[in-house]
């Protein structure tokens, strides 16, 4: 059954009413992500359907239904409630994508304690910021990351349980330690849900630190309505789809459309967890019959340097939508997708602050490759003039993108940083942080973020759209363009190139690229230099981290990088 119906008619009488009364909540009543995610779907007659369909690195699988995901939660809620976890209590979830992190999630959200997921190859001290800021009571890992943990463990008194989910049988377990094997624990029929409301905490995500400090982003359990309609309408996700997140619920999107979209939608989700590579990932998608599918610029940008040949050994037909997250999503994917896959993937723009898609490729909307589309159905959204903030009355202006607060899934704070969180309004809008522009049609046209755009000579260079143009060049996969000193302009455009298989650095390539860009761009746009590298700096989220590029060019403090790949 399809859930499109065009955009026009969706904005014409959009009310969060029409999510409410899908999942039966009625304001003042008890709203839990955890009950709505498990209990709720297996109420609705779907017990015995495959919830989670789980793939490790060395092609063991596991199956849970959705009464599986009921019992199995449960379990979890009662062992963490016979620990003495408290309501609002931090619980941190540190692990690979295992079936005991999607499930572990719903069941701390039962207890009414905050889920803190974070990622598990963060090393001591980058955990140490994120559990001391949190003062998290629990952690549950697994015994490969638990030296991490129990190497900090006597600067946090606070940290009273470190829960292990592999613990080996018989071998002692250490300070502070006890064990839960959710496999072969006893299912727990019964397990009281804490009777949290609209505005009770719920997931507490730490940004990917692509500027500054991480900060932990506060959501509640009234987030659900924005992320069940949106998975619903912009993810199209309907009853008979199989259903892939590439996203780690180490950061928003793995939670927001991995676990509570996914799950409050009934569907079955797969999840493989295993590093990444084209051939894995066709063969995943194969195998499961993969019919809906949601991923990141960078990883589409590895497809494509994987070439075409690949695709070819693999049946994709199973596929049905595409969508795409994390960072732009530059014009030449979209086509490519579109001519590989037979269907193009559709931009989202949203962050960990806003907890669910803001403007998107509705679709049956007109795609405009390059463009982030139009904002979801009960968004108000605009592009407003960096200082004075009052919103440009005419199309094709670049400026800050401003969100009028208000929706079910925003942040409700920076935790213990309210000076921050403050900041982040101006004038009765909310600012995520970024440029853009919108055309004459409502189509919204990202620049990058508010403090990348480089201003050569009084004139404003979209780093993306530079970055966009070089990729359409044969050699180059991946690009990113940041700002350098210079004495005449005050600041030029460079970029940090990698390339294809079977291109090489050379004086010639380099003059061939920059050339290439000045005929797509103007001269302002065009690269004053560019330095071809192996690797670009990616958060483990995939998103790329232009701050180290660019402090690393003015001599700065490159700050935080406990999120940076590989650090």
């Amino acid at each position: 059954m399809t859930n499109i119906v065009s955009y026009e008619e969706r904005i014409k009488s959009f009310n969060w009413e029409i999510a409410e009364q899908e999942l039966n909540y009625q304001t003042g009543q008890v709203i839990n992500i955890g009950w709505y995610c498990s209990d709720r779907i297996c109420h609705l007659g779907k017990a015995d359907k495959p919830g989670l369909i789980w793939e490790g690195s060395s092609g063991i699988e596991k199956r849970y239904t959705y009464n599986d995901i009921r019992l199995k939660s449960n379990t979890i809620a009662q062992f963490l409630q016979d620990l003495g976890i408290r309501p609002e209590e931090r619980v941190c979830l540190f692990m690979d994508k295992i079936p005991e992190l999607y499930i572990g999630f719903l069941g701390i959200l039962k207890t009414g304690a905050i889920a803190q997921p974070l990622f598990s190859a963060f090393g001591d001290e980058s955990l140490f910021i994120r559990l001391d800021n949190a003062r998290t009571t629990a952690i549950i890992t697994q015994k490969k990351h638990a030296p991490k943990v129990r190497k900090i463990l006597g600067k946090m008194p606070y940290l009273k349980h470190l829960i292990l989910v592999d613990a080996e049988p018989g071998k002692p377990l250490g300070e502070r330690e006890v064990a839960l094997n959710m496999d072969e624990a006893e299912n727990v029929e019964h397990f009281q849900c804490f009777p949290t409301k609209a505005e009770s905490p719920s997931v507490l995500h730490y940004t990917s630190g692509t500027t500054g400090q991480p900060k932990g982003v506060k959501h509640v359990h009234y987030s659900l309505i924005s992320q069940y309609l949106t998975s619903k309408w912009v993810l199209d996700l309907r009853e008979e789809d199989i259903y892939w997140c590439t996203a780690d619920p180490g950061w928003v999107t793995g939670t927001s459309y991995g676990i509570i979209g996914a799950f409050s939608n009934g569907v079955t989700q797969c999840v493989l967890d295993a590093g990444f590579s084209a051939e894995s990932w066709y063969r995943f998608i194969e195998k499961h019959r993969i019919s809906m599918w949601y991923s990141a610029p960078t990883a589409i940008r590895s497809l494509m340097k994987a070439g075409e040949e690949v695709i070819r050994k693999y049946d994709l037909s199973s596929l049905r939508h595409l969508a795409s997250v994390g960072e732009p999503l530059n014009s030449e994917a979209v086509i490519w997708s579109e001519r590989v896959f037979g269907r193009p993937f559709l931009d989202t723009y949203w962050q960990t602050e806003t907890g669910s898609i803001m403007i998107s490729n509705y679709p049956g909307m007109k795609i405009k490759p390059g463009s982030m589309g139009k904002p979801f159905p009960g968004i108000t959204a605009t592009v407003i003039h960096p200082e004075t903030y009052q919103p440009y009355d005419e199309p094709g202006r670049i400026g800050l993108i401003a969100l009028k607060p208000g929706w079910p899934s925003m942040m409700r704070a920076y935790w213990n940083n309210e000076e921050t969180y403050r900041k982040k309004f101006r004038n009765g809008w909310y600012l995520p942080g970024d440029r853009s522009s919108i055309d004459s049609e409502g189509y919204f046209w990202f620049v990058g973020r508010d403090d990348d755009v480089i201003n050569t000579g009084g004139h404003l260079v979209s780093p993306f759209e530079v970055e966009s143009a070089l990729l359409e060049h044969p050699a180059v996969a991946e690009s990113a363009v940041v700002s350098k000193p210079d004495f005449v302009n005050m600041e030029v455009v460079k970029a940090f190139v990698t390339l294809k298989p079977g291109f090489f650095p050379s004086s010639d390539l380099d003059l061939d690229i920059m050339n290439f860009v000045r005929k797509k761009l103007s001269p302002l746009a065009m690269p004053q230099e560019i330095e071809f590298i192996d690797n670009l700096p990616k958060t483990r989220s995939g998103k790329i981290m232009r701050r180290i590029l660019h402090a690393k060019e003015w001599g700065e403090e490159i700050g935080d990088t406990s999120t940076l790949e590989n650090d």
